[in-house]
């Protein structure tokens, strides 16, 4: 969870020479620089110190660079899930925000979303909301986020005929 925080902190004090160093090191693998530069953060802080940067963090209107304006609350959107569902709390989104974010995920390359979504429908059952075609996968809007983000999470909570072959592109997860 610390590496988590850690990681929503970056996007508000990363420089451009920050991230081309980081880059560098990860070798070019983004998932990788995500990962280390978290794990850095978190062993470098305190859980009292992240959670101060993080509070300043959302006062801020700075973005890494590169990013988009909606990239911040994805963040916040499926970080927040990724805390609080191995911690079985319930964390609530709105859908009239998260439905944005999905159709940003659901189209975001850099993410992977389009080859792990490719050939299936997916269709909010609380929203008016859907995308693809194929065998269906359907679901909250907040599960179908998850699972476009790669999180497999959301595999619980979703259904239809696309499902397992959605589960399958999770690999072992």
């Amino acid at each position: 969870m610390r590496e988590v925080v850690a990681h929503l902190t970056i996007p508000t004090r990363a420089s451009v020479g920050f991230l081309a160093l980081a880059a560098i090191k990860a070798r070019g693998n983004f998932h990788r620089m995500v990962s280390d530069t978290a794990r850095d953060r978190a062993s470098r802080f305190t859980t009292a110190e992240l959670i101060q940067q993080l509070r300043e963090s959302a006062r801020s209107s700075r973005r890494i660079p590169g990013s988009g304006p909606i990239d911040p609350l994805m963040d916040l959107l499926v970080h927040g899930q990724d805390i609080a569902r191995p911690l079985k709390r319930c964390h609530t989104v709105h859908t009239d925000l998260a439905v944005p974010v999905l159709a940003y995920v659901a189209a975001n390359r850099l993410l992977g979303a389009p080859p792990r979504l490719q050939g299936l429908q997916l269709i909010a059952t609380d929203a008016r909301w859907s995308s693809g075609e194929g065998p269906q996968v359907q679901g909250r809007v907040v599960d179908l986020l998850l699972v476009a983000a790669g999180r497999s999470a959301g595999l619980a909570h979703v259904t239809g005929s696309g499902v397992e072959s959605l589960r399958g592109r999770f690999g072992s997860t």
